[in-house]
């Protein structure tokens, strides 16, 4: 019996860092989840100055024929979408993973038209840097 309890209490011993692990990735998916949300809410309160906030400097969009490289170059295409009283569209993530590392994160999710009508999908790459969460990757379909 003495055996069989060493043992287990090896076994919880050897797996209490994998659990600490997930239990981290699990709250830095959490934190990209909040992240997506307030960068999705800048566009619903049309706070452009916000929106910009969120971008790497060296983000890339792709959503056209052409990606729009860089923190100016993604500000000033989107820009429009803020100059309306009625934000054009919506999103919300759907579904976050992290990477082991807890470096670099995908949010994924819905992209709604006014009306609330699921119309795109979104996925988005966040990297952590000093001051936060910043999306280095964007691809709308």
């Amino acid at each position: 019996m003495y055996r069989y309890i060493q043992r287990l209490a090896g076994a919880c011993l050897l797996t209490l860092p994998l659990l600490a692990g997930a239990a981290d990735i699990a709250a830095l998916e959490q934190q990209v989840a909040d992240t997506e949300r307030a960068f999705a809410k800048t566009m619903a309160d049309r706070d452009f100055a916000g929106f910009q906030r969120f971008l790497a400097d060296e983000t890339v969009f792709n959503s056209g024929n052409k990606p729009l490289r860089g923190k100016a170059a993604v500000a000033e295409a989107w820009k429009r979408f803020y100059a309306e009283p009625a934000a054009p569209f919506s999103w919300r993530p759907e579904s976050v993973q992290v990477l082991e590392s807890g470096t670099l994160a995908l949010s994924r999710g819905p992209v709604f038209d006014p009306a609330g009508k699921e119309v795109g999908r979104y996925n988005s790459v966040w990297r952590l840097e000093a001051d936060g969460w910043r999306i280095v990757f964007d691809f709308g379909s």
